[in-house]
């Protein structure tokens, strides 16, 4: 390279992005008009802008002051490189970047000019191909990457000896296609509003097509949502009405000229504004809408009304209460569905916020009626219940494997599972059950389709055809809460200080764990919004995080699938593939977890239980205790992230390894190993007692037996050392307000008594391992070390409090046991560090509010899984009935096998019945605590929880068959009650 070369390269790389970025454009708008482009519009200082603010003079002016620069630039790099036509392509890099980042612009016309001065056959081409595709197509963003993809192709098929040439022209593509991203465009913008001698060519540019119907993809951001949801449904099959839309700013004439209206076949014309039916705003009856539209006349006028009510004073007073911007109106123009029966439906119940019910309301005639409210319509609740099934005893008893009452069959022959629908109607007037029970489908359909969010939908029924007329979100029933997983996580009733410790610890882990993946998409979320307290009890927010591994790239259901089991959709592919690098930042963290846990074990939790266990809290002050509190916390928080990602973990290993539950070993998971020592220790103190006293259930007189036998003690010494390894457990361990085994050690003693009397099952120990069986197993045995660790904090968290409490007692700040787990963490720190007299006036009177409150939450009969909206009414009676009138219960199949046998319904373990190996227990929710009880029966029955519930695992480890998630099953099902269970397919068949 000779000096003058370097020197034209320097000129290249600094000349270039200065003139780039000369605001010409600004200049020329500014002195003939008097406007800054930079405060208008989009913000971009471009030649479109320019044409649409400041008029064709302005705009040809920019045409010539950009094309100039295009120009400039090739003949810079050809002066210094005359032989090199490289560093022509270069030169306009340099030019566009500056453009771009100083001039606010993407340079198109800098490019365009200097192209066809850098190789004029190449721009003749691509503008000859580029121009006749844009004039039939009219499909702006296609033609945009069509001239970027054409201009590499033909210079490489024109000069294919300069491979250098072509790579950078490859790369002022890429620039531009990039920088098409990034900014927005200036021909997105109403053509009405910019300068009238403009407004033919700009239309011409954006690339609207004359006619557009329902059958096209729309964009919500041009021609409203309404719109483009009929559009989208219309395209996956539903029966929407045929139908035309008018964007913002298009002329009508030829809309109205194309479309048929006659007598025979009338128009109804409707709003779709920019921002109407979203998620967040429906604007419900705020516009227009003219049905009847019998001629061209009427037509035109009908599309003035509806484009003038979006002016309207009420229609502009509901945007501005709603803080939302004045955008624009498309118009919706369909074949109006002359209707025999008409209304709206709800996918939920508004008014409730809760239940399985679809409210329907419909008359005679047309929909209209309904929706502006001069008829009172027929009102109607559909419960709507999805079964698989599954064939009926008789079937079985036919088969060769009879099933006998009290006896399982781990193999059970089961028929093809058919997916039935039953409905049932409450309700009564003129419109046939068959309509209702369709409209009603169609809404849950709906709902559906769109993840759960719950639909207000329009319908009409010409009596051949039920017609879609409108689907937009409810607005007010959002977001949706759960207590499907949380009812898991964190059962039953729940104190203001267990949920002041478990929200700030559970939300900050899911926030890192979302952030790793998303990065800076995660900004603008507020992750406290995961889960809330509703009638005392734990719910998750849905809809948030639906929306959360929708962005991440994974189907909205994605936590059911990893905790319960539950189906799992196709993630879309293009979300997965852009969210890799995060998915990929978790992966990694997934892969070393069990190092980072051995790492964090030695160096954090290990350390921290053994300064617990050696410094009692029932010595310690409240000011110490408050100091050992947050080192608890310290610890949960750590403790926290591995018991979160460990389940996740290992359920994602056996599922894509597709490892059978019987293939892994549960011993060193609490639960059974706690099970497994309780039993030995049963069978070694069974040869030390008579037959009348092993068969002796009576606690008290069982160990007063013990301690007048000369080895009696020893068993009792064992047992109360069981109690030292696992007195953490409890019936809720993430609850610090529920006492623990070392606290109240009766359900050990029965279980022990129950042992000696009836010697549970020896479990099968599992066949040898498949490596991948034991990739699986790794992480088994990680989830209960983890739980282990994070059960022992929490039980250290209690006894910290409780002795805290112990002082207040004393000290008349409380007066009753168990009330300090009325008050949040925040106020006992408030209490001991700044001793705030205010606050401790307040005390009694908050802890009575309190205590009222979860009393008042305790009686209520039933509690729904499932509430739309915040600040839900109280619950309704339970719709439930559509379940006990079904003969078939379907759940999560959590252990194989099938049982025939009584039912005992048990909603805690206050009271412990006799249950015996023809029990099939019906329980809320399962856990650690509940291992004792579980041993002892035949099959389970759980309102909540999966495959990977405490329940699931004690019964798959003692081979009693288990059915996971059937709603309300503590009040469908009763006790005394036979029925069969098929732990294997997930059902319960109601014998009686």
């Amino acid at each position: 390279m000779t000096l003058t070369q370097v020197w034209g390269s320097v000129i290249i790389f600094t000349v270039c992005p200065l003139l780039g970025g000369l605001p010409l454009i600004s200049w020329i708008t500014y002195v003939l008009t008097g406007s800054q482009l930079a405060h208008l519009g989009t913000g971009n200082v471009s030649v479109s802008a320019a044409f649409y603010h400041g008029g064709p003079l302005v705009g040809i002016l920019a045409v010539g002051s950009e094309a100039l620069k295009g120009i400039v630039a090739v003949l810079i790099a050809r002066y210094f490189f005359p032989t090199e036509p490289t560093w022509e392509l270069i030169a306009l890099i340099m030019l566009v970047m500056g453009r771009y980042w100083m001039g606010k612009g993407a340079g198109t016309t800098n490019v365009v000019w200097g192209v066809v001065v850098h190789e004029w056959k190449t721009a003749s081409l691509v503008f000859l191909i580029a121009g006749i595709s844009f004039t039939i197509l009219r499909e702006r963003r296609s033609g945009r990457l069509g001239v970027l993809i054409l201009f590499p192709l033909i210079l490489a098929l024109l000069h294919p000896e300069n491979p250098a040439r072509i790579i950078v022209a490859i790369a002022l593509s890429f620039l531009l296609a990039w920088i098409y991203h990034k900014i927005p465009d200036d021909l997105d913008l109403p053509p009405e509003e910019g300068k009238v001698k403009s407004q033919r060519v700009f239309r011409f540019f954006r690339g609207d097509k004359a006619i557009i119907s329902l059958n096209s993809k729309l964009d919500p951001c041009k021609v409203g949502q309404k719109a483009a949801t009929l559009s989208q449904l219309k395209r996956c099959g539903y029966p929407v009405p045929t139908g035309w839309v008018l964007p913002p700013g298009d002329d009508p004439e030829t809309l109205i000229k194309y479309l048929p209206v006659s007598d025979a076949e009338p128009l109804v014309v409707r709003s779709s504004a920019i921002g109407e039916d979203s998620e967040l705003s429906s604007a419900a009856g705020q516009y227009q809408s003219v049905l009847q539209v019998k001629t061209a006349t009427g037509l035109r006028a009908a599309i003035t009304l509806v484009l003038d009510s979006y002016h309207h004073p009420v229609a502009v007073d509901y945007r501005r209460q709603r803080q939302l911007p004045d955008t624009a109106m498309a118009v919706l123009v369909q074949k109006q569905v002359l209707g025999v029966f008409s209304g709206v439906a709800f996918s939920r119940d508004p008014i409730s916020q809760q239940g399985e019910a679809v409210i329907i309301e419909g008359v005679a005639g047309d929909a209209t009626q309904v929706v502006s409210g001069r008829v009172t319509p027929q009102q109607y609740r559909v419960y709507i219940r999805e079964y698989k099934e599954q064939g009926s005893k008789t079937a079985r008893e036919n088969s060769s494997s009879p099933i006998e009452e009290g006896t399982t069959n781990s193999n059970p022959q089961s028929q093809s599972p058919l997916v039935n629908i039953c409905c049932q109607i409450e309700g009564s007037g003129d419109l046939p059950s068959s309509l209702i029970e369709e409209v009603a489908v169609l809404a849950r359909r709906l709902e559906d389709h769109y993840h759960g969010i719950p639909q207000d939908i329009e319908w009409s029924y010409d009596g051949q055809q039920l017609w879609l007329l409108q689907a937009r979100s409810i607005t007010t029933l959002q977001p949706m809460w759960t207590r499907k997983i949380a009812a898991e996580v964190i059962p039953g009733l729940i104190r203001p200080l267990t949920w002041s410790i478990n929200l700030p610890l559970t939300t900050k882990i899911w926030g890192e764990i979302f952030t790793l993946v998303l990065g800076k998409r995660a900004r603008g979320l507020d992750f406290q919004e995961t889960a809330t307290l509703h009638y005392s009890r734990a719910y998750f927010n849905a809809t948030f995080l639906g929306q959360i591994f929708r962005r991440m790239g994974l189907p909205p259901e994605s936590l059911e699938f990893l905790t319960r089991g539950a189906k799992f959709s196709k993630p879309p592919i293009f979300s997965t593939l852009r969210n890799l690098p995060g998915l990929l930042r978790l992966l990694g963290r997934e892969w070393r977890l069990d190092t980072d846990f051995e790492k964090d074990y030695r160096q954090l939790f290990a350390p921290t239980l053994s300064q617990l266990e050696t410094t009692p809290a029932s010595e310690s002050s409240p000011a110490v205790l408050i100091e050992r509190v947050e080192i608890i916390l310290e610890a949960l928080n750590r403790a926290t992230y591995y018991s979160i990602l460990a389940p996740l973990s290992m359920s994602l290993r056996q599922a894509l390894l597709r490892i059978e539950d019987r293939e892994l070993d549960n011993s060193q998971t609490p639960e059974i190993a706690s099970l497994q020592e309780i039993s030995q220790l049963a069978a070694d103190a069974r040869h030390l007692l008579s037959l009348e006293q092993v068969t002796d259930r009576s606690s008290p007189s069982l160990f007063t037996a013990l301690v007048e036998i000369p080895d009696g003690q020893s068993i009792l010494d064992q047992l109360y050392q069981f109690l030292e390894s696992y007195g953490y457990l409890s019936e809720v361990a993430t609850d610090i307000a529920v006492p623990r085994w070392k606290e109240d050690p009766r359900v050990v003693r029965q279980l022990f008594a129950q042992f000696l009397n009836e010697p549970p099952p020896i479990p099968k120990p599992p066949k040898r391992q498949r490596w991948k069986a034991e990739v699986v197993q790794a992480r088994l045995n990680l989830k209960g070390q983890v739980t282990q660790v994070y059960s022992q904090l929490l039980a250290q968290l209690r006894w910290s409090f409780l002795a805290l409490e112990t002082i207040w007692l004393k000290s008349g700040l409380l007066s009753e046991p168990g009330e300090v787990f009325f008050l949040e963490f925040s106020e006992i720190k408030i209490l001991v560090v700044d001793a705030d007299e205010q606050l401790k006036e307040q005390v009694p009177q908050l802890v009575q509010q309190r205590r009222e409150q979860l009393e008042k939450h305790r009686q209520l009969k039933t509690v729904p899984f499932l509430i739309y909206g915040n600040s839900p009414p109280e619950p309704v009676a339970s719709d439930y009935s559509l379940q006990v009138h079904q003969k078939l219960l379907q759940g999560i199949g959590a252990s194989s096998g099938q049982l025939e046998g009584i039912v005992r319904v048990v909603v805690n373990l206050q009271v412990t019945p006799r249950i015996d190996k023809r029990t099939i227990l019906v329980v809320p929710y399962t856990d650690s605590g509940w291992a004792p009880l579980l041993a002892r029966a035949g099959g389970l029955i759980a309102e909540v929880g999966g495959r990977l519930s405490h329940g699931a695992i004690v019964a798959r480890e003692y081979g009693i068959p288990a059915v996971m998630d059937i709603e309300n099953a503590t009040e469908v099902l009763r006790d005394g009650q036979r029925v069969l269970i098929d732990g294997q397919l997930g059902i319960v068949e109601l014998l009686d």
